[in-house]
């Protein structure tokens, strides 16, 4: 089985390392395969709100693909998952017309619920945008000085 791992000293948005691996998920690649230990899928999500291009896509799909595989009988904490995280305007409507109370109680912490909940798609799209700009301005800020002191230290060799 051929497999990218990503390996990262430093992640900015998440949590200390020691709260990544209490929420970790384990997978078993294939028999006779030693298990893996991965961030969790929210964690992940947050790991991944970066200026890079291929992850906001990422997002999207890591998202939906847990929201479709749980929609069923999803947990309350699936529900506030999808409700803080989710990037497609549809769904986000569809969860908040069918889970009021709980978008209502977030929306003040993602505001672009109310869009959601108003069911208004072209400015809940607009808000997303917003929202994705605003993650890969902060992740821009964070790394800024990081790279800076990085260059800094390969001329000085």
């Amino acid at each position: 089985m051929r497999m990218r791992i990503d390996v990262m000293s430093v992640m900015r948005g998440v949590d200390p390392f020691e709260q990544l691996w209490e929420r970790r998920t384990t997978i078993q690649p294939g028999p006779g395969q030693p298990p893996l230990e991965l961030l969790s899928l929210p964690d992940l999500v947050k790991a991944k709100k970066t200026q890079l291009d291929k992850d906001w896509p990422m997002i999207r799909r890591l998202v939906e693909a847990n929201y479709f595989a749980n929609r069923d009988a999803p947990t309350a904490e699936q529900l506030k998952f999808w409700l803080q995280e989710m990037r497609t305007p549809e769904i986000l409507v569809e969860l908040c017309k069918n889970h009021y109370r709980l978008a209502a109680s977030l929306a003040k912490a993602r505001p672009l619920l109310q869009n959601a909940k108003s069911g208004d798609k072209q400015n809940l799209e607009n808000a997303l945008r917003e929202e994705e700009h605003a993650e890969r301005d902060l992740d821009r800020a964070y790394w800024t000085p990081l790279r800076a002191e990085l260059e800094r230290l390969r001329l000085s060799r």
